[in-house]
């Protein structure tokens, strides 16, 4: 974005205390919308910077566009600088266990009393009820609120395959960061916003809630569900290949059967309308998939593309690096990983004035910008070098 067209949240200021994934969520598409996000991080760095296996990408996928002060909040002089900071924040945002925040002196009603403009944002595993002293992984809300029920197979419940709840919680934390940024330009007041796993998760169940509000049946899992679409499904084909197809109209069961000499299936009376197909599924699909075996995946492709079908490639996460679509769009940015290297990491999804957010900043190095802006809130050089001392505070040392 350039000055003419500065992002829409240049000006404000977030102070995060967060870790894992769903608090850095928020803090990086705030980050990724222009504003200023300093990361509190305790003296060593955020242990998600550590984390092994499944665990390796999440800082560096959830600290882009953002600033590190490392401050030991164990310690008085490490909250009163916390402190000075948020009396310069726009945004506040913390995903600790309910009552940390309280005991260190940073809770909602301390700092809104102190400021009463701040927008806080607390990131949680339940909203207030009975559950809210429970323990929440997005493991756990998908395993109590239905979704790994959905993904796995009949008596095996499997758990989606990526940080849904906690990626979905904050962006839903944003998203209340935003109104309330839009309320507090009508009222001037802050608030308080609460986002939670749990409450994220059920809002995902939603629509099979209602599906069973709407049939009294209740829904089966994904695998073993009855689909609203006759040919919504994976087929194994040529070579042991496989591509998901889909045909989800009747004029595309029309250009379905016409693009591959179907044209008994289209005039079969019992596949007529898509509804005749669903409930033809059990004798349908098993000769659709016998038709189709001994085609490639890449010629389906073709053929789906050229005739304006649904389909895709069973694609693993790491071939995503070289998907013609995203080199072509941009949609891959350098980022700087844990141990120094570089790789690309995706952008936010959507675009402003035709181009996606960029990456701005790097995800900070431990301490990386702590004495500027320690320095910017009113210490000394001498005071940040006492901080430094008694391990109140922590500098980059690579800078």
């Amino acid at each position: 974005m350039s000055a003419a067209n500065p992002l829409p949240y240049e000006g404000i200021r977030v102070i995060e205390f967060t870790h894992m994934v769903m608090g850095p969520t928020c803090g990086m598409l705030l980050g990724d919308l222009g504003a200023e996000v300093i990361k509190i991080e305790p003296v060593g760095g955020d242990s998600t910077r550590r984390l092994l296996g499944s665990g390796s990408g999440f800082f560096p996928m959830f600290n882009r566009n953002k600033k590190s002060v490392v401050l030991d909040l164990k310690q008085p002089e490490g909250v009163q600088a916390a402190l000075r900071l948020i009396d310069t924040a726009d945004i506040v945002s913390e995903n600790f266990k309910s009552g940390v925040m309280d005991k260190l002196g940073l809770g909602y009603e301390t700092l809104a009393a102190r400021h009463p403009g701040l927008i806080y944002v607390s990131h949680k595993g339940f909203l207030a009820g009975p559950y809210d002293n429970r323990t929440a992984l997005d493991e756990v809300v998908q395993m109590m609120g239905g979704l790994a029920y959905m993904t796995g197979r009949p008596g095996d419940p499997v758990r989606a395959g990526t940080s849904v709840n906690d990626i979905m919680g904050g962006m839903f934390g944003a998203i209340g960061a935003m109104a309330a940024l839009a309320q507090r330009g009508k009222t001037g007041q802050g608030t308080h916003v609460e986002a939670s796993l749990f409450e994220n998760n059920v809002f995902l169940m939603g629509q099979h809630m209602l599906q069973y509000a709407a049939t009294g049946r209740a829904p089966a899992p994904m695998p073993s569900r009855v689909a609203a679409w006759a040919v919504y499904d994976v087929f194994t084909v040529k070579d042991g290949q496989q591509i998901f197809l889909a045909v989800v109209s009747d004029k595309q069961w029309k250009i379905f059967c016409r693009a591959f000499g179907m044209d008994d299936l289209l005039a079969d009376t019992r596949l007529a309308t898509n509804n005749d197909r669903v409930q033809a599924r059990e004798w349908m699909m098993p000769e659709l998939r016998s038709r189709l075996a001994q085609r490639s995946a890449a010629e389906l492709a073709q053929v789906f593309e050229a005739e304006g079908l649904p389909f895709a490639p069973i694609t693993r996460p790491e071939q995503l690096f070289d998907d013609p679509h995203l080199a072509a769009t941009g949609g891959l940015a350098p980022i700087r990983m844990n141990d120094g290297s570089t790789s690309r990491v995706p952008l936010a999804p959507f675009t402003l004035g035709g181009a996606q957010p960029p990456v701005r900043l790097q995800p900070p190095r431990i301490g990386e910008h702590s004495e500027a802006l320690l320095r910017q809130a009113g210490y000394a050089d001498a005071d940040i070098e006492s901080m430094k001392a008694r391990r109140i505070t922590q500098g980059d040392s690579t800078s």
